[in-house]
């Protein structure tokens, strides 16, 4: 329970295994190779999945990150590991967006493995991130990154979609088949930078 517990408040990061085993905390802090043999049990029994990194072609001397980010299959198994409640989660900003995040993820890799495809995450050394890489067996791609809504924040996950753009190599990888912003209401458009911002109740095959 302990490490379940690490694994939400570490939900949708790249947390190691051994952030993991420090982060279970007190005296007795779980071994590395403890907290490896149990997230290998988690997995088998689907309550924990990995988001992997994309392994993309760049222009950029950018070097591409590996770490694989950790999720609950159903985010709902974070939030009843942190006690979180309604009041909490409001007040809390950065832990909703993330177990949003993790939302999105459950739904689009549902969606995307029914059509063959399947889920990764992109991180650089420059510190560009994209939540997202749906990528098929064909090589077509999407970008997403995930936000709560505010106006801001879409002009900056549109930002860096389009950073992303510029720098892997789409003579390799083929341009992108889109650019989405996925957030938590509101209705969807296409902005006059070509990314499509789309609320969470409009994903769907």
């Amino acid at each position: 329970m302990r490490l379940i517990r690490s694994l939400a408040r570490n939900v949708a990061s790249e947390a190691s295994e051994r952030t993991l085993a420090t982060d279970t905390g007190g005296q007795q802090s779980l071994h590395r190779s403890t907290v490896a043999s149990y997230l290998d049990c988690l997995r088998r029994l689907f309550v924990v999945e990995e988001l992997p990194a994309w392994t993309a072609n760049l222009r950029s001397r950018a070097r591409l990150r590996q770490s694989p980010k950790r999720l609950f299959t159903d985010p709902s198994l974070a939030v009843a590991a942190l006690r979180a409640n309604p009041s909490r989660l409001s007040a809390d900003h950065a832990l909703l967006g993330l177990l949003f995040e993790a939302l999105v993820v459950r739904d689009l890799r549902i969606y995307a493995q029914a059509l063959g495809g399947q889920l990764h995450h992109y991180r650089d050394s420059t510190g560009l991130e994209v939540d997202i890489i749906i990528e098929r067996g064909d090589g077509e791609w999407i970008a997403v990154e995930v936000k709560l809504g505010a106006s801001a924040a879409i002009d900056h996950a549109a930002d860096a979609l389009l950073k992303l753009r510029e720098r892997v190599d789409t003579a390799v990888l083929g341009r992108p088949s889109n650019l989405v912003v996925v957030t938590a209401s509101g209705y969807g458009y296409r902005r006059p930078d070509g990314v499509l911002v789309a609320p969470v109740t409009a994903l769907g095959p």
